[in-house]
């Protein structure tokens, strides 16, 4: 394989973006409205948005994204950044595209100043916490959701 190049996503990666999109919330096993992704990609495009993406392209084709959020914590003075997707196409998983998805941006870590890039990952996914534990040790945190159910 060529080598992997990581970079932020671009308005004419959206159809690209968007089919890898599906993939991940096929694997999840969740569905997405049409327009929650609209206003996703909206945001990850505005550059006023704490949103970002960034994409593994390998010889001009988009094979992996990484949508994150940058934000301010009340722990530390400089901002940390929550993983919240990554995701490679099935037929390119174990060619270190998810590596220099997560490898970039520990660098933009150190870059920008961030205090932190932390994200979370299912318990039982063995293949993604094999990636995710060469970076750092998983934590033994209980995550609680509250949702508006009107």
């Amino acid at each position: 394989m060529s080598p992997v190049v990581i970079r932020a996503a671009l308005p004419a990666d959206e159809p690209s973006w968007r089919q890898l999109w599906r993939g991940y919330f096929g694997f999840i096993g969740k569905a997405m409205p049409e327009e929650t992704a609209r206003r996703t990609w909206a945001r990850i495009l505005d550059p006023d948005s704490a949103i970002m993406c960034i994409v593994a392209e390998v010889d001009g084709q988009v094979y992996g994204f990484a949508n994150c959020v940058v934000h301010e914590n009340t722990w530390q003075t400089q901002p940390a950044c929550y993983l919240e997707d990554l995701y490679v196409m099935p037929s390119a998983r174990g060619h270190g595209i998810g590596t220099a998805l997560v490898e970039w941006l520990r660098n933009a870590m150190r870059a920008e100043g961030w205090e932190r890039l932390y994200w979370m990952a299912p318990a039982d996914n063995a293949a993604v916490r094999r990636l995710y534990d060469r970076f750092a040790e998983g934590q033994e945190l209980v995550r609680y959701v509250v949702r508006d159910r009107a």
